[in-house]
């Protein structure tokens, strides 16, 4: 059995200046060990550069898919069904809902260095969730594959 094709897959990775900063504190994890000796200074710029790299390719890893029916975002899978009329919002609308109209009852998957988003009402009614908000560099992509 062949799995479902997604109408649409994205990936959330963090921006290239988070991985120089990933650089800088592995250079600053050499510094700091560089007194005890050459060994201690490569442990060290392997390791502080591993732990920064493992976080930031952690938060990186968020994935948006609709896929078989359903909006899969992270572990949560939502059936399309489920789900009202897609809403795209541009920088400024997507800021507004992430701040002083945000319900806390909502689901939401922010990613801070993604402007953009799409905002989707949750139509079950058993559900208290009200809505899906999805930071993505796409929106109308998003929206469509909701939609469609």
């Amino acid at each position: 059995m062949q799995p479902s094709t997604p109408r649409y897959d994205e990936r959330l990775t963090a921006p290239w200046s988070w991985w120089a900063i990933c650089a800088l504190v592995a250079f600053s994890g050499g510094l700091l060990t560089f007194p005890i000796g050459t060994v201690a200074t490569l442990g060290g710029l392997v390791g502080a550069g591993a732990l920064a790299a493992a976080v930031v390719s952690s938060y990186g890893s968020a994935r948006i898919r609709v896929v078989a029916g359903s909006l899969v975002v992270g572990d949560a899978r939502i059936p399309l069904t489920a789900l009202g009329e897609p809403e795209e919002l541009d920088a400024e609308e997507a800021r507004a809902w992430r701040f002083h109209k945000a319900d806390p009852r909502a689901f939401m998957l922010l990613r801070s260095y993604i402007p953009t988003a799409v905002r989707v009402e949750i139509t079950d009614p058993a559900d208290p969730t009200p809505y899906v908000y999805l930071s993505t560099r796409n929106p109308k992509a998003l929206a469509a594959a909701l939609a469609g």
